[in-house]
């Protein structure tokens, strides 16, 4: 693994002042050390990957330096957008250097829903005249920069690292939840949840440990899995399959655990589900103010008011946010009496009870049973 100080005092020689994009795990120590080492304008933590692009594209216009923006692999479809609109040579050459961890790397092993999006790294490179060089290890990653920024200021277009696992990130941290009698964590919002609505609700959860922590819960009460789409990648869209969910099965409640970086991702999400006012669509926020999963980066979750985001937009709400279990609770029953979508924003704790086993699934299959599940009650419906 690099060391962070050095590898910014070189950023910082040359002239490379400035950082946005969005957190990832494999280059988790990169992106702690700009957290806490750059002042809060040098280093913008961005609601998606295409914000970034923008972000920086904006600040090397304003100042002629150029910036870096850092991402998961899979951000780059976020990003192309503004790649090839914006910062590509054949329109305004905006040069900027893209860290991008390689998640699904066809040299190691990796889960189900990363492995294309590994695959085509290079290629959507490649095809957006991206040139890039792949950071094998530690003593190739200060010699990288340098040639990131000198084809950079010679191209005046976006040059990419495409970062290995272990290079920019320390090994997994502890990060079980600390005790608290108040407020609550993820896995016991999620709790009272499952108690309060009917055992036939469609839960719908956003990607990373909510959906550990859903269906370990529906395991130990022994509630059927063929009501769950638990959402593994498409970070952000979890609110819109559980609309999409809502509007084709309207006589079955649909319940979207999201999270609050991932809703932030595409609020723009909000003001659908506000538009076409589904009855049976609730939109839960777990919301623990951070990119946790990826190193506890602080998000913009609990320093907005989320839940007047969604009343503007035409969701159903009762409070700006509940924190304890006896809000949770009297939130969900005020809530069951309106009729339209309804928004709830809980504030929880960081972590992850120690134990939680990963996902390990047949994702084919829990969609079929899914299916099976929802045409079933179709049916039984159209025969009364």
């Amino acid at each position: 693994m690099i060391d962070q100080c050095l590898l910014f005092e070189t950023l910082s020689y040359l002239g490379i002042d400035f950082m946005t994009g969005v957190p990832y795990s494999f280059l988790n120590d990169f992106c702690l050390y700009a957290e806490s080492s750059l002042k809060k304008e040098k280093h913008i933590v961005a609601a998606n990957e295409g914000n970034a692009i923008a972000i920086a594209a904006g600040y090397h216009v304003a100042t002629g330096k150029i910036p870096l923006v850092y991402m998961q692999n899979s951000g780059i479809g976020n990003a192309m957008n503004p790649l090839l609109s914006l910062t590509h040579q054949t329109v305004y050459s905006i040069p900027m250097i893209l860290l991008i961890g390689w998640r699904g790397d066809p040299a190691t092993s990796d889960w189900e829903q990363h492995k294309r999006q590994g695959e085509l790294t290079p290629v959507l490179l490649e095809d957006m005249n991206i040139l890039y060089h792949i950071i094998e290890n530690d003593a190739e990653v200060v010699s990288h920069f340098v040639w990131a920024k000198e084809t950079a200021m010679l191209t005046n277009a976006p040059v990419a690292l495409i970062a290995k696992k272990g290079i920019f990130a320390k090994p997994e941290k502890n990060s079980n939840y600390q005790e608290d009698n108040i407020q609550m964590n993820r896995e016991e919002a999620m709790n009272i949840i499952l108690d309060y609505f009917p055992k036939d609700t469609i839960y719908v959860a956003t990607t990373g440990r909510a959906t550990r922590e859903l269906h370990e819960l529906k395991s130990i009460k022994d509630f059927p899995s063929d009501n769950d789409f638990l959402n593994v990648g498409a970070m952000g869209h979890t609110s819109s399959i559980a609309l999409g969910m809502a509007l084709g099965s309207p006589n079955r409640r649909i319940v979207c655990f999201d999270g609050d970086s991932a809703a932030i991702m595409h609020l723009g999400a909000f003001t659908t589900a506000g538009k076409v006012k589904p009855n049976n669509f609730w939109h839960i926020i777990l919301n623990n103010g951070v990119h946790e999963s990826v190193g506890g980066q602080q998000s913009a979750g609990q320093i907005s008011n989320m839940t007047a985001i969604a009343k503007g937009s035409g969701y159903n709400t009762v409070n700006n946010h509940v924190t304890t279990k006896q809000e949770l609770i009297c939130a969900i029953s005020n809530l069951s009496k309106l009729e339209g979508p309804s928004f709830l924003d809980i504030h929880i704790r960081q972590g992850i009870r120690k134990g939680i086993p990963s996902l390990k699934i047949s994702h084919i299959n829990y969609k079929k049973a899914l299916m099976e599940n929802l045409t079933k009650e179709q049916e039984k419906r159209d025969e009364e």
